[in-house]
C-alpha cells in the first residue's frame, strides 16, 4: 500500500503516532505504514520512521471479536517474557492498553530481518539447498528450547490452565464440530469415533509447558543463513503438553512425496520429520513413545478446524469469495484419515 494516499486500517495515526512518540524511546513520527500479511487477521504494519528505523504494530482486527480471541495483552506479555530467554523473538517496545488512543489495545514491537515460508516458492527464493539442513535444525530447536522453560521461572505461570491439556482441547474441538454438522450439512462418523478414543486414552501430561499452538514455518522468521530469527503470532499460545506442540510441527513438515505438493518443505535438502523427532528427543530428554498418540489428535483437531471453516462458508457467514470448498471438504476428510492410521499405528 501507499502510506500516503491510504489510511492504515484501524488505526488513529495522529493519536497512535503522539502515543508512540511519549512512550517508544527509540522511534521518531511521522511514520511511513505498510500492511503485514499473515497473522490471523490481526492489523499487522510496518512502521518506518524519519531516522531510517523501522518497527512493527499490531492490534485485533475491527467488529465484534469472539472472547479471547486476539489478545493483544498475551502477545505482549509473551514476547516480553520470552525475550531474555533463548527463544527467539520480537524485541518489545511498547503497549497500549488505553483503547481511547485508537479504540483497541495495541503494541509494537521491534522489526526482525527474516521471512516466513507458506509454500515451496518460498523456500526457494529464501532458503538455498546448503542452507536446509540447518534451517530444520533451527525449527527443531526453538520448538525443543521453548519447551524447555518452566513457565514460572519466566512470568508465564499465569498463562493457562496447567492441567488437562489434551481432555480440554478435545472437548472444545468437539463442541466445533458438533455445532457445525447442520451449517456445513457434512458429518462424519470418524470424527466421533476417533474423539471417543483419544479422550480414553488420554496419556499422562508431565509438567506444563508454554505451548506455541501454532508452530510451522509459517510463523518462523528464517533469515539469511537458515535460521529461525524470530517466532511469531503468539495469540493462541497457552500452557500445555509440549508433545501436542510437537506433534502439531511435525505434522506441517511435509516429507518429499507428501500430498500437500506446495508446503515448504516438500523439496529436496530437508530431513524427514522422524530425524526432527530424534533431534528434538535427544535435545528435550523427552520419551516420545506416545508420540503417534498426539500426531493422531492433532489430525483429529485439524479435522475440526476445517470443518468449523467450511461450515462458515456454507452457511454464508464468511465470504465464500475465492474459496475452494471442495478442497476444504477434501481436507476434512484426509486429515481424518490421517487421524485413523495414527489410531491403527498405535493398535497394531
Amino acid at each position: 500500500m501507499d502510506p500516503q494516499t491510504t489510511e492504515p486500517e484501524g488505526y488513529d495515526v495522529p493519536a497512535v503516532e503522539a502515543w508512540i512518540a511519549g512512550n517508544v524511546s527509540d522511534l521518531t513520527p511521522p511514520f511511513k505504514w505498510t500492511r503485514l500479511q499473515g497473522g490471523h487477521s490481526n492489523l499487522t504494519y510496518r512502521i518506518d520512521d524519519t531516522q531510517g528505523r523501522a518497527a512493527v504494530i499490531r492490534r485485533p482486527p475491527q467488529g465484534v471479536l469472539l472472547p479471547k480471541a486476539h489478545d493483544m495483552g498475551r502477545e505482549w506479555a509473551l514476547i516480553s517474557c520470552l525475550g531474555p530467554t533463548p527463544v527467539p523473538v520480537a524485541p518489545a517496545m511498547g503497549f497500549c492498553e488505553d483503547p481511547k488512543v485508537t479504540g483497541a489495545w495495541f503494541y509494537v514491537m521491534g522489526l526482525i530481518d527474516g521471512r516466513p515460508l507458506y509454500s515451496t516458492a518460498d523456500t526457494e527464493a529464501v532458503v538455498p539447498m546448503e542452507n536446509r539442513q540447518t534451517m530444520a535444525r533451527s525449527f527443531i530447536d526453538v520448538l525443543a528450547d521453548l519447551h524447555s522453560l518452566d513457565p514460572d521461572d519466566i512470568g508465564l505461570g499465569d498463562l493457562g490452565k496447567k492441567e488437562d491439556y489434551v481432555g480440554r482441547q478435545l472437548r472444545t474441538w468437539f463442541r466445533s464440530w458438533t455445532s457445525s454438522i447442520d451449517d456445513a450439512e457434512y458429518d462424519d462418523p470418524r470424527a466421533h469415533e476417533l474423539q471417543d478414543y483419544f479422550s480414553r486414552n488420554i496419556p499422562d501430561q508431565g509438567p506444563a509447558r508454554v505451548v506455541h499452538g501454532d508452530y510451522g514455518l509459517h510463523n518462523c522468521l528464517i533469515g539469511s543463513g537458515g535460521h529461525v530469527t524470530a517466532v511469531v503470532d503468539w495469540e493462541i499460545s497457552t500452557l500445555g503438553d509440549p508433545l501436542a506442540d510437537l506433534a502439531y510441527a511435525l505434522n506441517q513438515w511435509a516429507d518429499p512425496g507428501d500430498w500437500r505438493h506446495e508446503a515448504p518443505t516438500n523439496l529436496p535438502g530437508f530431513p524427514m520429520k522422524a530425524e526432527l523427532a530424534a533431534r528434538y528427543a535427544a535435545r528435550s530428554g523427552r520419551d516420545l513413545s506416545m508420540l503417534e498418540y498426539y500426531v493422531g489428535f492433532n489430525w483429529w483437531k485439524t479435522a475440526c478446524i476445517v470443518h468449523g471453516v467450511y461450515a462458515r462458508y456454507c452457511a454464508g457467514k464468511k465470504s465464500a469469495v475465492g474459496a475452494d470448498l471442495d478442497n476444504l471438504r477434501m481436507r476434512i476428510g484426509k486429515a481424518l484419515d490421517l487421524s485413523s492410521e495414527a489410531v491403527a499405528n498405535i493398535r497394531n
